[in-house]
């Protein structure tokens, strides 16, 4: 398997934050989600799967409040004070995650590259079930420009969302060092200059560009 866009990333404040963002963002209202008991988060998801991407879905994540602390820190940076400062000024583009079907290997590239993505973790949601390269202190790296990397075990997200009426149309991440393109072996996604990482979606707002911030 070549691998493939999964999903993009939007981290709220809160859930609703990040619902209400959506429709007024992009027109829909997320259809799905769940709690991720393994990192005290949980989610609105829908699918934006296109002809070109066809496993792609959307996430908003935030904090779950009833969870319990997680013991260790969560993904995509949650904890940290810069996010935290970044999200409370609306819902943001932070990341996104490449699909494959072989993640252990793929780790193993990057690390002899010189990049290390962390450990693959199992973790579910619901009746999904998935390994997730997750570093122990919860880091994107390069300001979320770098994919994680996840694996399904059995049904995909996308398998069982309706169609949303929003579809992703291309993924641009540029500012990558060439050995951690070279190593993740999905050059169409990524280009040589500038260092941000931007979507483009068809929506039923229009035609809508969203992109990272440093």
């Amino acid at each position: 398997m070549t691998p493939a866009i999964d999903h993009l990333v939007v981290a709220a404040r809160t859930l609703d934050e990040g619902v209400a963002w959506c429709e007024t963002t992009l027109g829909v209202t997320p259809a799905g989600g769940g709690k991720h008991p393994l990192m005290g988060t949980h989610n609105r998801v829908f699918s934006i799967a296109s002809e070109r991407h066809p496993k792609a879905y959307f996430e908003i994540i935030a904090i779950d409040p009833d969870a319990p602390p997680p013991g260790r820190p969560r993904w995509f940076d949650l904890d940290t004070p810069a996010m935290q400062a970044t999200i409370a000024a609306g819902p943001q583009l932070i990341h996104w995650a490449l699909g494959c079907d072989d993640i252990v290997e793929r780790c193993a590239r990057l690390r002899a590259a010189g990049i290390e993505r962390g450990e693959v973790l199992h973790a579910t949601r619901g009746t999904l079930s998935w390994r997730i390269s997750v570093r122990p202190d919860g880091a994107r790296l390069f300001d979320g420009r770098l994919p994680t990397l996840i694996q399904w075990d059995g049904p995909h997200p996308v398998d069982s969302l309706p169609a949303s009426g929003v579809t992703l149309r291309d993924v641009e991440c540029a500012g990558l060092p060439a050995a951690a393109v070279q190593a993740l072996d999905a050059p169409a996604l990524f280009v040589p200059q500038g260092h941000h990482l931007q979507v483009h979606l068809s929506t039923p707002r229009g035609d809508i560009a969203l992109r990272s911030s440093p």
